[in-house]
């Protein structure tokens, strides 16, 4: 039987015993990570690869010079002649080819030509990289000969987007290329039924978020040990009357993942749950009594508080006091463990969840925001009782509480395509954990035009009035000049109080934010006009291209304003990536609060010495050592987390597997 090898060599699945291709998890030791983190970090800084890849795209290139007299109809049928050398994989010449005829094909159906250092990317991307390139370089369009030659030579190919608006976005730019080489398109949205879903995971090419291609995923799992076994099959066929469902996925052969490090890195720590709802008719009363009993408790003495790690500590008075304030309540609150483990989720929810921040109320119900893309997720919810006692909390309708129906971290999930890659403008950082845990090598590509926009440096304020009331004057100053402001908040909360300030001082703009994601397209269209105010989220930091209007580039082009660093430096970079796009005149600069949660959670005592030395140095050091340590704590989380989902995996195996 045929064996397909994993990720560097590590773990080897044999084809034909699942249901559809993909790749075993890989199995390493401890010092094998370790020298492949190292080796990715190593690899990434030179510039061999780099060059190679040039070199390749100038052989496109010159295919391309051959190619341009040719007909539609002489480029489609050499696509089709190339396609048995593409489907053998070792013609290189036959990719070049290919490359180069959809280059051509790109410039006459969608009147974009690629640029070399898109060619440079989409081959990295073919042959399984992690491709770095600025923003405004255009990853949409670089994706698409990678996307087209793999379909091409059979393979099923992810495009993998961070949400349902850019998955639909960039099929919709890209769908007129596809449909030249006769390739079929398929787009997931969240609200698609399952034979929708079956029908464009059907296709060729399919654009799906990250959330909803790992649930489906996850779904075929338990679809398949429900009918494990063809006995078992052929019986629950009898029984139900007709046959079993089909799966939705056609196997995990080819995902370029877009804005890799915001699906692969940051939103690695959280697992993905698929799960049921159990009716419980006393829960909402059971949660509303654990937030009365949980006020009762005194900070410091009965309970600590740790923010860097979000996590609440019950202390031995607590406890003894616990066993107090429950005393004559029935049922769960006579259980020891059960009552202290209610306790504990409900300080947890009045003090280390914020509505605003992470949550918002929307048609009345609790809906997560995600911290690295501010976008509402409403199929989310937290595990373990947590979200119904902020349900509880707000004063909203408590759900049922979450049974546990299969699980997953995207970190495993994602290793098991037979050919990964991913692109970001941000990787470099990270290139030692992509390679440890994916097994891909980290590569920048070079930008198309050198970068005009100027960084202005970082103003600290001593707290939020000041900083708000600054960021006002500072806008309304690149107002006056005819230049689009984008100023970035980092939740729901501090967009509203940003605007505000604003709005005080008779200022025209708009808000972006959880709460007006619908109109993200119509706001985006407009804020690169002159004078234009735009207030965001991190919903305006990934795959947001704000075009600038007549005369904006004249006047100096965006201007960018972050009001508070994050807990990554890559999302930083992210949001000040808006501006001076493609060689584009801009600026950037950062507006803080030494009130901010970053230096409050990750830099306490660095924070002490910044108020009582308040000279530059000290101050310019602050971000850098708390977002050091927040990095830190959060590559901890993502190795604990997948140790953790292995370990729960080998422990339930008698029941069956959990995925």
């Amino acid at each position: 039987m045929p064996e397909l090898s994993g990720p560097y060599g590590l773990g080897r699945l044999p084809l034909g015993t699942g249901p559809y291709p993909e790749m075993a998890d890989p199995s390493g030791n401890a010092v094998d990570l370790w020298l492949e983190r190292r080796l990715g970090a190593l690899v990434a800084h030179l510039p061999l690869t780099r060059i190679r890849l040039e070199r390749r795209a100038r052989r496109v290139l010159w295919h391309g010079i051959m190619v341009e007299e040719m007909s539609d109809a002489a480029l489609r049928a050499e696509a089709q002649r190339l396609r048995p050398a593409l489907l053998r994989g070792t013609d290189t010449e036959a990719v070049d080819r290919a490359f180069a005829i959809v280059r051509e094909a790109s410039a006459r159906v969608l009147g974009k030509r690629h640029y070399k250092v898109q060619i440079m990317g989409a081959i990295g991307l073919f042959e399984g990289r992690m491709i770095e390139m600025a923003t405004g370089e255009g990853k949409t369009l670089t994706a698409t000969p990678a996307a087209i030659v793999a379909a091409l030579s059979g393979k099923p190919v992810h495009v993998v987007t961070v949400n349902d608006y850019l998955a639909s976005r960039d099929a919709e730019e890209t769908a007129p290329l596809y449909d030249f080489f006769g390739l079929t398109v398929g787009v997931i949205d969240s609200d698609m039924d399952p034979p929708a879903r079956r029908d464009a995971y059907a296709c060729d090419i399919t654009y799906v978020s990250n959330n909803n291609l790992t649930f489906d995923y996850l779904r075929d799992r338990i679809a398949l040990a429900r009918r494990r076994g063809r006995a078992r099959r052929k019986t629950l066929e009898l029984v139900s009357g007709h046959a079993a469902q089909p799966l939705m996925l056609r196997g995990l052969a080819f995902a370029i993942v877009d804005e890799a490090d915001s699906v692969l890195v940051d939103e690695a720590r959280t697992p993905l749950i698929l799960s049921s709802t159990a009716d419980d008719p006393e829960a909402g009363n059971t949660y509303a009594t654990a937030l009365t009993i949980a006020e009762a408790l005194r900070q410091g003495t009965d309970y600590t508080v740790d923010l860097m790690n979000r996590h609440i500590t019950l202390e031995d008075p607590g406890k003894h006091a616990l066993e107090g304030l429950a005393e004559g309540l029935p049922g769960i609150w006579r259980i020891r463990r059960a009552r202290e483990e209610l306790a504990r989720q409900a300080l947890s929810a009045i003090h280390l969840f914020e509505l605003g921040r992470d949550y918002i109320i929307l048609d009345g119900a609790v809906q997560i925001v995600d911290e690295f893309t501010g976008r509402v997720m409403p199929d989310r919810s937290w595990q373990g009782g947590l979200h119904q006692m902020i349900e509880a909390k707000e004063r909203q309708e408590v759900t049922g509480r979450k049974e546990t129906l299969a699980r997953i971290t995207y970190q495993r999930f994602f290793r098991r395509y037979l050919q990964l890659a991913g692109m970001t403008g941000t990787g470099m950082e990270l290139a030692g954990e992509f390679r440890d845990t994916f097994g891909f090598f980290t590569t920048r590509i070079p930008r198309h035009r050198p970068k005009k926009a100027r960084h202005l440096g970082t103003r600290f304020l001593r707290d939020e009035a000041r900083k708000w009331a600054h960021v006002a004057r500072r806008v309304q100053q690149m107002h006056d000049a005819g230049r689009p402001v984008l100023v970035g908040t980092r939740s729901v909360e501090a967009s509203e109080a940003c605007a505000r300030a604003i709005a005080r001082l008779g200022l025209p703009h708009e808000v972006l934010n959880a709460t007006q994601d619908k109109a993200e397209a119509d706001i985006i269209a407009l804020a690169g006009q002159p004078g234009a105010i735009t207030v965001a989220t991190n919903i305006a930091g990934r795959g947001t291209d704000i075009r600038l209007g007549d005369g904006v580039a004249r006047a100096g082009g965006l201007h960018v304003i972050l009001t508070e660093f994050h807990e990554s430096a890559r999302i930083d970079r992210q949001l000040y990536g808006r501006t001076g796009r493609q060689g584009a005149p801009g600026s950037t600069e950062a507006i803080v609060s030494l009130e901010d949660e970053l230096f409050r959670r990750f830099a306490p005592r660095f924070l002490r010495l910044a108020k009582v030395l308040p000279i530059r140095p000290v101050r310019r050091l602050l971000p850098w050592v708390a977002q050091m340590r927040a990095e830190s704590e959060h590559a901890t989380t993502r190795r604990e987390q997948t140790r953790l989902d292995k370990q729960l995996e080998r422990a339930l195996a008698f029941t069956g597997p959990v995925e």
